[in-house]
């Protein structure tokens, strides 16, 4: 085969043969113009993935404003249900790539959000419909937290490990601003009929909002242009990513036909579901399931389930790609690094899903003493009158993630990726139990809107201290693997993170039903200081195997 630079041809449609981004003359005459193509592609499309995965946090706040028949409870079960679903559909995700090519993975999974979408659109015209229809359109909204797994093996395949950091810093924090995006977009939607598709309007019994301030009780809303407002982009993203992208030989030696392909992806994720299903049902309460696990039990045995489910139910050349990715379980630094990138991306996900019900319930009801309490405790279902608005300030946080998640890509590219973790770790374990503090007085207060600024100036330092952190430790996963195993880690490491949008979710709102929200945070300040001493240890101490630096 040529080695000249310009050798990088279609031999098969958007297939590409040869592919060198180490070689600088290849790079600069052929591989820069496509690798960048790919990625600018990429990134709406994972943008509008992790939209459709991360909706139900502002959708489950307007059920509330509503008047939809479930208890807060409830509907945090409705964000939890979505985040450990997309965590799990990221396991196999972080395996298509290698297995059906870049452009087949991208399109189809991309194009799998038509179904959330539309689905969510249709259930949310009934507020009759029982909780479990709500939860199987959450459980179905994990295909876009999947998304993030493959489109980051993908794009990392594309570019010399130079400019990895910046390359996936880019992708993966201007695709987080998915979560922005949706949480601006949906309340605004909510205000207008969309083009015939709507149906019906319901009257709101709460106050809601949207960016520029506070929308009265009594307004007309159409809640299910929450789901169906994400037609408007999927379906052009769906057609730019198969005639725009391509699919590297060099990495996927035998996608076969896309047809072929395309039954591989839809095979392993529906194999994904399997285990999410089972673990759900034996977690959940009645009347949806059993109430037999409780979460630390349940994700673990999910995890494990979904890993056996794949290795046991692979076949043919599938199995043995299976097998071969497996092997980054041997090695000590994919646990390390899973560790680290729990305490940036975990946190992003899981407070982003938590945020919106969070500010609602905390600084929405002003908490009195309970007239019918000896022992002096407190009510909390008294309407706070000056209460912010949710889905006016909980885009605010993820906004500011996403913008500097590329920043800590680059600046781990320039001063080594586990320094810039160290102290963005020590930022979050100060930040976190910070939070707990001002949580507990809030709860604590009739008047608690006057905590709002402080808390939610320190939940901005936690997305941005997090956002920087998502940056630095995915250029450590270039600098610590090589190129055949740094996109199954980079996979695996996200898929694990992203039950954060499971554990955030559930954790934040038992405390909060126990009446004591800051335990939550003050467990997450602990949890943040366990991964500092253990990023020191694995990489920056005096002999350590790999210093990064």
């Amino acid at each position: 085969m040529s080695k000249n630079p310009s050798a990088a041809v279609a031999t098969s449609g958007a297939d590409i043969a040869d592919w060198r981004p180490e070689d600088d003359a290849f790079w600069e005459s052929t591989g820069k113009r496509i690798a960048y193509r790919n990625l600018w592609i990429s990134i709406p499309a994972l943008l509008c993935g992790f939209a459709v995965w991360g909706m139900w946090g502002i959708i489950a706040v307007q059920m509330l404003n509503l008047g939809f028949p479930f208890s807060q409870a409830e509907l945090f079960t409705l964000t939890a249900i979505a985040g450990i679903s997309g965590a799990t559909m990221r396991i196999p995700a972080s395996f298509l790539i290698r297995m059906a090519g870049g452009r087949n993975t991208i399109f189809l999974t991309t194009a799998m959000l038509l179904a959330p979408a539309i689905g969510t659109g249709m259930a949310l015209q009934h507020k009759d419909w029982p909780l479990w229809a709500f939860q199987l359109m959450a459980l179905w909204s994990g295909v876009g937290g999947g998304n993030f797994a493959s489109s980051m093996s993908n794009i990392n395949t594309f570019f010399p490990k130079r400019l990895q950091g910046t390359a996936l810093g880019l992708n993966a924090g201007l695709g987080n601003f998915g979560v922005t995006t949706m949480q601006v977009v949906i309340p605004l939607v909510m205000t207008v009929s969309f083009f015939g598709l709507s149906g019906d309007s319901m009257t709101l019994v709460k106050a809601s909002g949207w960016i520029f301030g506070k929308i009265p009780a009594g307004t007309q809303t159409w809640i299910q242009n929450a789901g169906f407002a994400w037609l408007l982009s999927l379906v052009p993203l769906s057609v730019l990513c198969w005639f725009g992208m391509n699919n590297l030989k060099t990495v996927t030696p035998n996608a076969g036909h896309p047809v072929v392909a395309f039954l591989k992806i839809t095979y392993l994720y529906s194999l994904a579901f399997l285990p999410t299903i089972g673990m759900l049902y034996l977690y959940l309460p009645a009347p949806t399931g059993l109430g037999l696990l409780s979460m630390w039990v349940a994700i673990p045995l999910d995890i494990i389930a979904a890993l056996l489910v794949m290795r046991l139910a692979a076949f043919g050349a599938m199995k043995e790609n299976v097998a071969k990715q497996f092997a980054i379980f041997s090695n000590k630094h994919t646990w390390s690094l899973t560790a680290l990138y729990v305490v940036t991306f975990g946190s992003f996900i899981g407070f982003s899903m938590a945020l919106p019900l969070a500010i609602t319930v905390i600084f929405g009801f002003q908490h009195v003493p309970d007239p019918n309490s000896a022992a002096g405790l407190l009510t909390h279902t008294l309407k706070n009158p000056n209460a912010p608005s949710a889905l006016t300030y909980a885009w605010i946080g993820p906004f500011v993630g996403a913008a500097v998640r590329p920043v800590g890509g680059w600046i781990s590219d320039k001063v080594g990726g586990s320094i810039v973790t160290q102290v963005i770790s020590a930022v979050m374990v100060f930040a976190s139990a910070a939070v707990g503090y001002v949580m507990q007085q809030a709860y604590g207060s009739a008047t608690p809107e006057q905590f709002f600024p402080a808390f939610m100036g320190l939940m901005v330092l936690l997305f941005a201290a997090s956002g920087v952190g998502n940056g630095s430790t995915f250029r450590s996963v270039g600098v610590i693997f090589d190129r055949t195993q740094a996109g199954p880690v980079l996979g695996w490491t996200s898929a694990v993170a992203a039950y954060g949008a499971f554990v955030a979710p559930v954790l934040i709102g038992e405390q909060i039903k126990a009446g004591t929200p800051q335990f939550a945070f003050y467990g997450f300040a602990a949890f943040y200081a366990v991964c500092l001493v253990l990023n020191w240890w694995f990489y920056l101490r005096r002999g350590a195997e790999i210093k990064n630096p």
